[in-house]
């Protein structure tokens, strides 16, 4: 690793640090920030919380008001204004395509990827009586639970995760799911009644990965930015998004994915459903690490062919 004489000469700080304000989002930004210290001993860096319009508007589906760019443009601005030097965002909300002018720099080691079951009663899926009600805003935790069990009922669950855990304690639900790298980064992994594997639930592409975007012509804060990047965070979530953009992801449309090493090869795994469950189709390839991004973007193609207009928004 260089040091920070070196890897950011031209650099003038202190690195301004745009992140949202609710505490998951938080505790990323602060991961983010001790990193760059451990890496640029000396670095002054500040925190500049950016109210978003997904922040802003939680009575209604993301997929009714815009999708995942509602966690993501004001923070993209604010970099191309020179209001912020970096974005720290969990990779799962960000766009498929960036903005012109926007670049993804780095990925810190990824978390758990799996989805976590929070419920009071039961530990799994299958214990839950017939006509529990589950509470998500998450189109693909919906359809693959459906799938399961269409005897469910599930109801939109938007907000931050103690925003979910008073809806859940309040009664509006009987349980939620979460994302148990987020309840791993608050330390409240102690609440997951447990965490469903990749059979039963796959995760949302890029589930667990926080990304670090600037602006795609800052080079000195690339150069920052470059001792924090994880590689095989990097290839797999690279993998993951090319496989999104096959399927012209966005979060209107039910889709899962995820590629793991398996020695020197990829395990790639990917889904597409309808939103009631009534659908799902799956696929699975492999093959060399190096090539992880074509055997994800074939595995796209696979599914985008055969899609009808019922799997789409």
């Amino acid at each position: 690793m260089q040091s920070s004489s070196l890897s950011r000469p031209s650099f003038t700080g202190p690195l301004r640090i745009g992140t949202r304000g609710s505490p998951l989002a938080l505790a990323q930004a602060h991961e983010a920030r001790d990193r760059l210290l451990a890496a640029h001993p000396g670095l002054t860096v500040e925190i500049v919380e950016i109210k978003t319009t997904g922040d802003k508007i939680q009575d209604r589906p993301l997929s009714e008001i815009g999708g995942k760019g509602l966690f993501s443009k004001e923070l993209d601005a604010a970099q191309l204004e020179n209001r912020v030097d970096i974005g720290v965002h969990s990779m799962k909300d960000l766009e498929t395509w960036l903005p012109d002018g926007i670049a993804l720099a780095a990925f810190l080691p990824r978390e758990d990827v799996r989805d976590a079951l929070i419920c009071p009663t039961a530990n799994r899926l299958a214990d839950l009586p017939e006509g529990a009600v589950i509470g998500t805003s998450s189109l693909r935790r919906q359809a693959q639970i459906l799938a399961k069990r269409p005897d469910l009922k599930v109801v939109p669950f938007r907000g931050n995760v103690q925003t979910r855990l008073r809806k859940l304690a309040s009664g509006e639900a009987d349980a939620t799911l979460l994302a148990m790298a987020g309840l791993n980064r608050l330390g409240m992994e102690d609440i997951a009644a447990t965490a469903l594997a990749p059979e039963e639930l796959l995760p949302a592409v890029a589930q667990g990965a926080i990304g670090i975007t600037t602006r795609a012509n800052a080079d000195d804060i690339m150069a920052l930015l470059a001792p924090l990047n994880d590689p095989e965070t990097a290839w797999r979530v690279t993998a993951e998004r090319a496989f999104l953009a096959e399927l012209d992801g966005s979060c209107r449309t039910p889709i899962g994915g995820l590629a793991e090493a398996v020695g020197d090869t990829v395990r790639f795994r990917g889904l597409v459903a309808r939103p009631d469950g009534s659908g799902m189709m799956s696929v699975e390839r492999s093959g060399p690490i190096a090539d992880a991004v074509a055997v994800a973007t074939e595995a796209g193609k696979i599914l985008a062919v055969d899609m009808d207009d019922s799997y789409r928004p």
